[in-house]
């Protein structure tokens, strides 16, 4: 186990990391509203966030990385493997998601409408989210396989994490373009049908 002083200074470094990867992506965003994204460059962000264009490649090593980026994924896991052993797959993932996403501010919202906007119009972030989404099934499944006693692979627990990422995404579709939308409460409502049992 390291010493006090070390585990201090590597939590230092790690906070450090984490506010220069978020001023980074904050100023990114601030200038894809601006003036585009295809008419930004990666020397604009660079100049914005007063970093050199090395440090922005440690942290992101393609503009695409700036707006895929989002440590959400961790959080939902560490939220999920803490819920109560009483709830069930779906009712401790709606309640990790929950968790996570309910300390948003508006500007984090903000920021999550227009990282999924720009996502869904630019043809290189669309295909390239495509071929992410993968990440987030591994890690649910993983996930729900576990508090459910069967395999990741299990036809079930594909279908509940399709499911789950199916109904996050039409929500977050519903207020993409309504600055005053509640993305948390639009994917709390989801996730509750979807425990609900999807009642129409």
């Amino acid at each position: 186990m390291l010493p006090a002083p070390e585990r201090s200074a590597l939590g230092l470094r790690e906070r450090k990391k984490a506010r220069t990867r978020a001023a980074i992506q904050r100023h990114a965003l601030r200038l894809f509203r601006e003036q585009g994204y295809e008419a930004t460059t990666v020397s604009q962000i660079a100049d914005a966030a007063e970093v050199s264009e090395s440090t922005f490649f440690r942290y992101f090593p393609t503009k695409e990385d700036v707006v895929l980026w989002d440590d959400y994924d961790p959080m939902v896991a560490e939220a999920f493997r803490a819920q109560p052993a009483t709830l069930g797959p779906m009712q401790a993932l709606r309640a990790a998601f929950r968790e996570v996403m309910s300390p948003l501010s508006e500007e984090e919202q903000a920021g999550v409408r227009q990282r999924t906007a720009l996502m869904l119009a630019i043809p290189p972030l669309r295909a390239a989210s495509a071929d992410q989404i993968g990440g987030p099934m591994r890690l649910l499944s993983a996930l729900v396989a576990e508090r459910a006693g069967r395999r990741p692979d299990d036809p079930a627990v594909r279908a509940m994490v399709g499911a789950v990422i199916g109904a996050c995404m039409a929500a977050m579709l519903a207020v993409i373009d309504d600055e005053a939308g509640d993305i948390v409460a639009a994917v709390d409502e989801a996730m509750g049908l979807l425990e609900a049992g999807l009642p129409l």
